[in-house]
């Protein structure tokens, strides 16, 4: 089974085609920076790289172009759109109605579609990447892998908000939580690992967008982030926790509007708030040359990051393995020893000289006697997905 994943967010579409159930890839790439005249597409296959610079003025333009590329004279790897299978697009909010993979109807988008207020970075930009290649690749079937449903298993006490009943019942206001396929993906690759299925696990998602997941026996069992994608843990634009009169002293006081203080918390707060830098890169070279605002930065995200283990712990009543994944979680040495160091009381210690080793597969940082593992595992949503749909399509 032939499947390309679609991956699109809000200016950008990230793709892969995976052969299935051999887990092949067969190319992958992105389209980046849509709506702007320097739009770039990069693509690799056949053990070659691609890149050029085009006008994409939109997804369908976007769409389109990838479209073009699967079936480019010299790399392309499709002679005609009917070899695809399956177009298996990341959504990634599902509400609580989507706990599967799901194959798209008209229903299903309709659905997805009105979801987007509440993922509306997201779903509006899922919902036109389902659309365009609904067209362009009309023999395939098109799955849906929503980004909440690895959260549908969170018990009642960890999903419901101290208000009132009927804002759940009636307009089921309760946490949601996302980056359910990378979280999925990497406990999974631990939990194997480990040879361990009764678990207790922490995954620490770590990129522009941050979350924790506390894991049990490979369910999630508590999230970071909530209704929206927008609580927890400091990230890139993004506040992470705030207590909710800031928001009322920025309205009332301050005459923004709720759009003014979506706009601020959404996408001018976090590490660019913070410092004026979103790439957590910049941030530590400034740390390096003695920048306060970027030092403090570094130890207000960690600090952040050791409180959630510290309760996830608690709810857990204890812990195997924490891991670290996605591009921050992977690739900082600096912040993945800010969060472990000083640490020990809860049976968790870091070896700094693992920790600066670089590896494709799972890592072991933490030292000889350390109680709980400290482990990377890089993220493959793209994989992930192509999983779960060849699942759904072989039920």
């Amino acid at each position: 089974m032939l499947i390309l994943i679609i991956n699109s967010g809000s200016s950008s579409i990230k793709f892969q085609v995976i052969e299935m159930p051999s887990e092949e890839i067969i190319c992958k790439g992105l389209v980046e920076r849509i709506g702007f005249k320097n739009a770039a597409l990069h693509f690799e296959s056949k053990g070659k790289a691609h890149s050029e610079v085009q006008a994409l003025s939109n997804h369908e333009e976007g769409l389109s172009a990838i479209t073009n590329m699967l079936m480019h004279d010299e790399m392309g790897v499709l002679k005609h759109p009917d070899e695809i299978d399956v177009v298996a697009h990341r959504v990634v909010h599902g509400g609580n109605r989507f706990d599967q993979p799901t194959r798209i109807d008209e229903n299903v988008l309709a659905e997805i579609e009105r979801l987007g207020s509440l993922a509306p970075l997201h779903n509006p930009a899922n919902a036109i990447g389902i659309k365009v290649a609904t067209d362009s690749f009309e023999s395939a079937d098109q799955v849906a892998v929503f980004d909440t449903a690895f959260h549908q298993t969170l018990p009642e006490r960890a999903y419901r908000y101290a208000m009132p009943k009927t804002l759940a019942d009636e307009h089921h206001i309760r946490v949601y939580g996302f980056h359910g396929t990378s979280h999925k993906y990497v406990s999974e690759q631990a939990i194997a690992y480990l040879k361990k299925p009764a678990s207790k696990i922490i995954s620490i998602h770590l990129g522009n967008g941050c979350s924790m997941t506390a894991i049990k026996d490979g369910k999630s069992m508590d999230h970071s982030l909530g209704f929206g994608p927008s609580n927890g843990l400091i990230m890139g634009t993004r506040s992470g926790d705030i207590d909710q009169s800031v928001v009322f002293y920025l309205m009332d006081s301050l005459g923004m509007s709720s759009e003014e203080v979506n706009r601020l918390l959404q996408k001018q707060s976090g590490l660019l708030g913070l410092t004026g830098y979103s790439d957590l890169r910049e941030i530590q070279k400034g740390a390096e040359e003695g920048d306060k605002d970027c030092r403090l930065a570094l130890a207000m995200t960690s600090y952040r990051i050791k409180k959630f283990i510290g309760s996830y712990i608690a709810a857990l009543n204890g812990v195997d393995a924490l891991i670290f994944t996605a591009g921050i979680g992977e690739n900082s040495s600096v912040l993945r020893a800010m969060v472990c160091e000083h640490m020990d009381a809860l049976g968790i210690q870091i070896d700094v000289q693992k920790n600066r080793q670089r590896t494709a597969s799972i890592l072991e940082i933490q030292k000889d006697d350390s109680e709980v593992k400290i482990l990377v595992i890089p993220t493959d949503e793209e994989l992930e997905i192509a999983k779960q749909s060849y699942l759904c399509m072989s039920r």
